[in-house]
C-alpha cells in the first residue's frame, strides 16, 4: 500500500490510499467523499454569503452618480409665465377667443400637468363651449395647442426666453466629470427640442423625454421609468432636477432622489419629497441661490455645484 496526494479543485487536496492488487487499483472513495461534502459545503456558505451582501442595505456596495435627470418648463428656462402662459393667451386672442389667463389663473392651472389636459380643465371648470361634442372638443385642444407650441417656439427662438441662472454651468460641470445628461419633460417633443437644439446646442444628453412619449403625465413616475429603464441605470446611480411638486412626486414614485430648484409659481408649493431645495443653482459672481432644506450636509454658497450635490447623497 502507497499514499499519494491529488490536488483537487480550488486547491484543495485529497489524500487519497491505492491498494495495489493483482489487476486492480482500488480508491479509497470514502476519503475522496468527505473531501469533497468539505468542498460543498464550503461553496455553498460563500453562495449564502452573496445574497446576504445583495439584499442587506448595511453592507450593499454604494454605486456612483452616473446619470441627471432634468425636467425642462421651470429648471431649464422660466418658461411658464412668460413662456407658455404668454403662448396660450396669443393662441386663443388669434382664434377670437375674449377669455385670458392671468399669472395667478395659470398659477392654479398647473396643478393640471400638460398644456393640452390643461385646456380642457380649464374649458370644463368655466363651462365654455357647452356646444361642442366630446369630438369636436378634442380637435378644438389639438389646434389650439398646436399654434401655441408655434407661438412658444417662436418665443425661445427669439431668445425671449432665457436659461435659468446656473443651469447651462451646471451641465457643463456634470459632463466634465463624465454624468451622462438626459431630459424628461411634460413639454410636447417640439418644444423640447427647440430648447435643447437651440438653446443648449452645446450640450450633450443622451435622450430627450417629451410628455407626448407617455400616457401619463406627471406626478405620475411613467417618464421617470422609461429613462430609467432607456439609461439602464438603477435609481441609486441617478439624480432629477425638478421645479414643481408634480415633477419631484413623479421622480419619488420611481425611486429617483431630487434636487428642486424653485420659481414664482413652486416657491409656495410643499416640495418636502426633495433631498435638497434651493431657489436656483446660482452662478459664482452672478445670481446666488438660497438654500431652502436639505435632508443631508449639503456644501452650499449661493450656488449649487455637482461635486457637492454627489458628496450629499452619498452615505
Amino acid at each position: 500500500m502507497r499514499q499519494r496526494r491529488l490536488n483537487g479543485p480550488d486547491g484543495f487536496v485529497i489524500a487519497s490510499d491505492f491498494v495495489v492488487g493483482p489487476g486492480q487499483l482500488l480508491v479509497r472513495l470514502d476519503v475522496i467523499g468527505a473531501q469533497l461534502d468539505h468542498l460543498l459545503e464550503v461553496r455553498y456558505r460563500f453562495l449564502v454569503l452573496l445574497v446576504l451582501l445583495e439584499r442587506n442595505p448595511v453592507v450593499k456596495p454604494v454605486r456612483r452618480v452616473v446619470r441627471i435627470f432634468f425636467d425642462q418648463d421651470g429648471v431649464i428656462i422660466d418658461t411658464e409665465k412668460d413662456g407658455h402662459r404668454v403662448a396660450f393667451n396669443e393662441a386663443f386672442k388669434e382664434f377670437g377667443y375674449g377669455f385670458e389667463w392671468d399669472v395667478d389663473c395659470y398659477h392654479k392651472l398647473l396643478q393640471v400637468a400638460g398644456g393640452k389636459e390643461r385646456m380642457r380643465h380649464y374649458f370644463k371648470e368655466e363651462g365654455l363651449f357647452p356646444e361642442l361634442s366630446q369630438e369636436e372638443t378634442d380637435d378644438l385642444v389639438k389646434r389650439l395647442h398646436k399654434r401655441k407650441t408655434d407661438i412658444f417656439v417662436g418665443l425661445i427662438e427669439s431668445g425671449r426666453l432665457p436659461l435659468r441662472p446656473g443651469i447651462k454651468r451646471f451641465m457643463t460641470e456634470a459632463m466634465d466629470r463624465g454624468l451622462l445628461l438626459a431630459v424628461c419633460t411634460t413639454a410636447n417633443e417640439r418644444s423640447a427640442a427647440a430648447v435643447v437644439n437651440g438653446m443648449l446646442g452645446d450640450i450633450s444628453f443622451s435622450f430627450v423625454l417629451a410628455g407626448d412619449m407617455v400616457k401619463k403625465k406627471k406626478p405620475d413616475p411613467e417618464i421617470y421609468q422609461l429613462a430609467l429603464e432607456k439609461s439602464g441605470f438603477s435609481p441609486d446611480q441617478c439624480i432629477v432636477v425638478e421645479d414643481s411638486r408634480n415633477g419631484v412626486l413623479a421622480a419619488r414614485a420611481a425611486g429617483l432622489r431630487v434636487l428642486a430648484t424653485t420659481n414664482i409659481y413652486t416657491e409656495e408649493e410643499d416640495l418636502s419629497d426633495a433631498a435638497i431645495v434651493v431657489t436656483t443653482l446660482g452662478n459664482p459672481g452672478g445670481e446666488q441661490g438660497v438654500l431652502t432644506s436639505s435632508d443631508a450636509p449639503f456644501t452650499f454658497d449661493g450656488v449649487v455645484h455637482v461635486e457637492n450635490l454627489i458628496a450629499s447623497f452619498s452615505p
